[in-house]
């Protein structure tokens, strides 16, 4: 009879998960922030995959924690996201729309690394890995911030810009600036792209 894995089998097997999708978030973040032609949207990027780089790290000191060697598992989930987003840079959009589109995709990433977290931080806590759920407590205290960052850029104008860029007759023919609450996103210039 096969030996049954354990709970702490289960967290390594995750924590490797949660390991190989921030390598490939650093790998997708300079993409996406590339196609991004709000400054604002380009820097929240930037500023991720900073982030980012420090989360591996992060990662890294929990596996020391757990006198494990850090090393990843192809985290398929984040693949799959990471596709998806790949596919949205292909096409046609206007600016507006495109920074839209890259937000939702941004956040799709955000959420799935939420979960995983948070699941990791349970287990780490039902172990008594205290030193491991501390840290990465705050790689997902950094999640729920980008996601917020990305709701705020969305909601300052980039959605608005776009539905009024697609539908201004619904908004009586009113630029983006004269519909938006807030100041629009300073848009860097960039060729439309075809």
């Amino acid at each position: 009879m096969a030996e049954s894995g354990t709970l702490h089998d289960a967290f390594l097997d995750e924590l490797r998960d949660a390991y190989d999708a921030e390598k490939q978030l650093l790998k997708a973040l300079p993409k996406m922030a590339k196609a991004a032609s709000a400054e604002e949207l380009r820097a929240a990027f930037e500023a991720h995959l900073e982030e980012t780089k420090v989360q591996v790290d992060r990662l890294e000191q929990v596996f020391a924690s757990l006198e494990e060697k850090a090393r990843g598992k192809h985290c398929d989930g984040i693949a799959g996201i990471i596709e998806e987003g790949k596919s949205v840079m292909e096409e046609s959009f206007d600016d507006a729309t495109m920074d839209a589109c890259l937000i939702a995709s941004g956040q799709r990433a955000e959420h799935y690394e939420m979960a995983a977290y948070g699941t990791l931080i349970a287990w780490a806590r039902t172990m008594g890995h205290t030193q491991a759920a501390r840290l990465l407590q705050q790689t997902l205290d950094e999640e729920k911030a980008a996601d917020e960052k990305l709701s705020g850029l969305a909601d300052d104008g980039i959605n608005q810009e776009a539905a009024v860029a697609n539908h201004p007759s619904e908004n009586g023919g009113e630029t983006p600036r004269a519909v938006s609450k807030k100041a629009p996103s300073k848009r860097a210039t960039k060729p439309a792209r075809r």
